[in-house]
């Protein structure tokens, strides 16, 4: 637990991973916390995601057990598509350096353990924000149903989209020139592996990484313009760029349908990193304030780290404007420096990454690790999992059906 200046009635929108992990932390430093979620359900869109040790740390800070949860990583291989080694990343050797694992787990897990004895009568669905009122004395949301709620600060965790992000005149997110087909699919002698694989040739790049229980997150990367017409059988089209780069390719590729694409593809977007992304007792967290391009797999974990700075500004003595601009501040340079990497476009072309290919894959390992470090805010890290007790006493768990009927309404998991 994070020592508690006072405790502030906050109010989070979005019931994402962002918000619920803001949420579950709030609650633990004895703060009044309520989720508002605009949806029937919560609900975790997307296919699997990667946990890196500096996510995987405030997880442990949040009390949130990922035993079994996913596939551990022990490499990523990165090659071309005609089959030229490019880089080795030893993962078990950057677990070993930041002190905890990296695993590819699907988003839903993700969600599910983060709810796991959290107190659900917090989380208001059908919540849709359509105003925000901020004052001297406390924030108000107005939502969609006519009803309001009032708090001392409000933290924006909805998206991309944020409705929240829209009342604080910054910047809207920007489309990089790329997206991606990608989703998770069963295919378990492909995926029980516990290296993943990244090939890239010119003019796009994809990824085969096991995301446990025999599922396999695959993602195939394109250009893509906003005048983007979709294909009538975007499988077909996929295959057309990438058939014959390897075996497991071709395997995933003959398993796909265009069932399997009817939600992709993903346009990459990037937010220019305002000096402070919140204003009075308004902030953003996650997407809603940092949405970058999934290069590195670290949109999930920054975000996590979001919270664990979020609630080191709130434990403060500082007023709440004060401490949000602290949280905004501190977070700024980190952020800009996993988004300004994420969005350069090297790894999308084979000629550019031939020079990668001359290093020793200790050296592309040690440079991955020493980057995760220098933006994870190392030191409060520490300091914050070395607080976090091994058990926590006198807390409950939610009643088991009201658990499940959260999870049961009609959209989750999807």
């Amino acid at each position: 637990m994070v020592p508690t200046a006072s405790a502030r009635r906050v109010l989070i929108v979005g019931a994402g991973v962002g918000g619920i992990a803001t949420a579950r932390g709030l609650l633990r430093d004895g703060h009044d916390v309520t989720v508002f979620e605009q949806a029937s359900a919560v609900r975790a869109a997307g296919g699997a995601i990667t946990i890196w040790p500096n996510g995987a740390r405030v997880l442990t800070q949040l009390g949130v057990d990922m035993t079994g949860a996913g596939q551990l990583l022990s490499a990523v291989h990165v090659s071309t598509a005609a089959g030229r080694r490019v880089a080795t990343v030893d993962v078990t050797a950057v677990n070993a350096e930041l002190g905890a694992p990296t695993r590819m787990v699907p988003r839903r897990v993700l969600l599910e353990r983060l709810l796991d004895d959290f107190p659900i009568h917090r989380i208001r669905l059908d919540a849709r924000a359509v105003a925000v009122t901020d004052g001297p004395d406390g924030v108000r949301v107005d939502f969609a149903d006519g009803t309001t709620a009032e708090g001392d600060l409000l933290i924006g965790a909805d998206g991309r989209h944020s409705t929240v992000r829209a009342v604080l005149d910054v910047d809207n997110a920007e489309p990089t020139g790329w997206c991606s087909w990608q989703g998770l699919i069963e295919l378990p002698d492909i995926a029980d592996s516990d290296v993943a694989v990244i090939i890239i040739g010119e003019g796009g790049n994809l990824g085969l990484w096991p995301a446990g229980n025999g599922h396999l997150q695959w993602w195939f990367d394109l250009p893509w313009s906003p005048d983007f017409v979709r294909p009538d059988s975007p499988i077909d089209t996929i295959r057309s760029h990438f058939a014959g780069w390897s075996r497991p390719v071709d395997r995933v590729l003959a398993a796909l349908t265009d069932d399997d694409l009817s939600r992709s593809p993903f346009p990459h977007f990037r937010h220019p990193i305002p000096r402070d992304w919140g204003r009075g007792r308004v902030t953003l967290l996650g997407d809603a304030a940092h949405t970058m391009p999934p290069t590195l797999a670290q949109g999930t974990n920054q975000a996590l780290l979001d919270t664990m700075v979020l609630r080191r500004a709130l434990a403060s003595p500082r007023t709440v404007p004060r401490a949000l601009r602290w949280y905004g501040r501190t977070r700024r340079r980190s952020v800009a420096a996993v988004s300004w990497v994420t969005s350069r476009q090297v790894s999308h072309g084979e000629s550019t990454m031939k020079p990668a290919a001359l290093l020793p894959s200790e050296s592309v390992t040690n440079a991955l690790t020493s980057f995760i470090r220098a933006t994870s805010h190392t030191a409060m890290s520490t300091d914050a999992t070395e607080r976090q007790s091994a058990t926590d006493h006198g807390r409950t768990s939610p009643n088991s059906a009201e658990f499940g009927e959260l999870l049961r309404r009609p959209g989750c998991g999807s």
